[in-house]
């Protein structure tokens, strides 16, 4: 099968894209490489683009014959959102609109959709499972809400055919060495308290020390992305094999507090990680664990990585063996981003 892969050159997109190598398919990465990396697109051709421009997403389609499509290319970043709303909207919501449009004109009708916890908003119960109402708290999150309700009802019209995957917070890296996590600005947790033992940035920034948690610190569901490229998989043979259109939390079901994860970045790497403590960012939820049992029945989905020191073991192999290629300099905007984010 050729499947496109939007936003393929980055994080989760490039591993996805290796999984997709090596079980068979060919995958054709499609991305404007703003946040992604050249040097991550290994296992199929790369189209340079964006999803604003329509004639070429359909041009796509039909010359490289896709078959279907895995969809990542997003804007990502809780914080951003609540500052400038009108780019999520734009980027997530229609450009989204743009690629299902050129889909149904190229009679592409199988997507799976990389969604978010963040749709959830703060949590009434944990776990949490898929029928937990949904009431984002963030303008990321809601723009992944409706681009969810857009698949649901371009399968009621016409007929398109879709599985939404609802992460949480991806974390790691291809044990492999071949890729890894790469932000430019970084805001996941795991590699910002990497790069603050590696002497890369002066110091860890946590938001939010008064949670209603164990420790004060807000906690997190961390799953490796190579179990997340693993579903990606899953969820297209389940497309492929007439499964129902249906969305699925993807989650190890541990939860870790912000202060969990700097311990175990200490143990791993045998490095301090220096702290500077400050206020909670706005939409940030204290505590957000999934309940991930409809992907293990209906995908067969387990974790291999079910733990966070294997998770941050795999990460640390990357940064300390060079995966960043450039050493990062600390300045005011990269030493303020958050490293308790929900997505």
């Amino acid at each position: 099968m050729k499947i496109l892969v939007t936003g393929g050159a980055g994080y989760i997109g490039s591993h996805t894209a290796k999984a997709l190598a090596r079980a068979g398919h060919q995958p054709v990465v499609f991305d404007n490489l703003s946040f992604g990396h050249r040097w991550a697109v290994r296992w199929g051709p790369l189209v340079e683009g964006d999803l604003s421009d329509k004639a070429l997403l359909r041009s796509v389609l039909e010359t490289h014959e896709i078959d279907a499509v895995i969809h990542f290319a997003a804007s990502a970043y809780v914080g951003e959102s609540m500052q400038n709303p009108r780019k999520y909207f734009r980027n997530n919501v229609v450009n989204t609109l743009n690629l299902l449009d050129a889909m149904m004109d190229a009679k592409v009708k199988k997507i799976v959709f990389s969604s978010t916890c963040a749709t959830y908003g703060d949590p009434q119960e944990l776990p949490i499972t898929e029928r937990h109402p949904q009431k984002p708290v963030n303008p990321y999150g809601d723009s992944k809400l409706f681009v969810e309700q857009m698949l649901k009802w371009y399968g009621h019209a016409y007929g398109l055919h879709w599985t939404a995957l609802r992460y949480f917070n991806a974390a790691g890296a291809d044990p492999d060495g071949a890729i890894g996590e790469n932000h430019t600005p970084e805001t996941h947790l795991i590699p910002l308290a990497i790069q603050a033992a590696m002497g890369l940035r002066p110091y860890l920034e946590v938001f939010g020390t008064e949670y209603p948690t164990p420790d004060g610190s807000a906690v997190r569901d961390y799953v490796h992305v190579n179990d997340l490229a693993d579903a990606h998989i899953r969820a297209l043979g389940h497309l492929l094999d007439g499964g129902d259109n249906l969305a699925l939390n993807l989650g190890t079901g541990n939860g870790y507090s912000v202060r969990e994860v700097i311990a175990t970045v200490e143990r791993v790497s045998q490095k301090s990680v220096p702290v500077r403590l400050t206020l909670p960012r706005a939409g940030d939820p204290a505590e957000l664990i999934a309940d991930a049992s409809e992907a293990r029945r209906v995908l067969g989905w387990r974790p291999v990585f079910n733990d966070l020191e294997s998770i941050v073991r795999s990460a640390w192999n990357w940064h300390s063996r060079g995966g960043v290629a450039r050493e990062l300099q600390p300045d005011a905007e990269d030493t303020r981003q958050t490293s308790n984010a929900a997505d």
